[in-house]
């Protein structure tokens, strides 16, 4: 890895702006945390921006996630008839609130993925020979 070109120019970039690529990576559900965790592990990423970036990146999902589970918590006790029945307003807000958080978490994620492409496309640019 260390001879490739393109690993040289985002092992720069992450050098670089360490904070900024972990935490647009962190954002982007669809690159596994395991493999993040080595690919930084590799790089020039300071210990304390991969950890206050990976904690700040990591947000937005884990608060999605906790309100789906708060949600489907919700409706479980109204299916099964425990609990206090709630309003249609209380049910609207809920609705609201899911589909918020769903399209920021989905807008978030594609901002961080061009924003990341952005970023390395210019880094392994820089790194070729003109």
């Amino acid at each position: 890895m260390a001879r490739s070109p393109v690993f040289k120019a985002i092992d720069a970039a992450v050098g670089r702006n360490g904070w900024k690529i972990v935490g647009l990576a962190r954002l982007s559900p669809l690159l596994p945390f395991n493999l993040l965790n080595y690919a930084f592990g590799i790089t020039g990423v300071s210990l304390r921006d991969y950890l206050l970036a990976s904690w700040i990146g990591m947000m937005p999902g884990t608060v999605m996630y906790v309100y789906l589970g708060s949600l489907a918590g919700s409706l479980a006790q109204v299916g099964s008839g425990g609990g206090r029945i709630r309003s249609q307003a209380e049910w609207i807000f809920y609705a609201v609130g899911l589909v918020a958080t769903v399209a920021m978490t989905i807008l978030i994620t594609r901002l961080a993925g061009r924003e990341l492409r952005r970023e390395l496309n210019l880094e392994t640019r820089e790194g070729q020979p003109p």
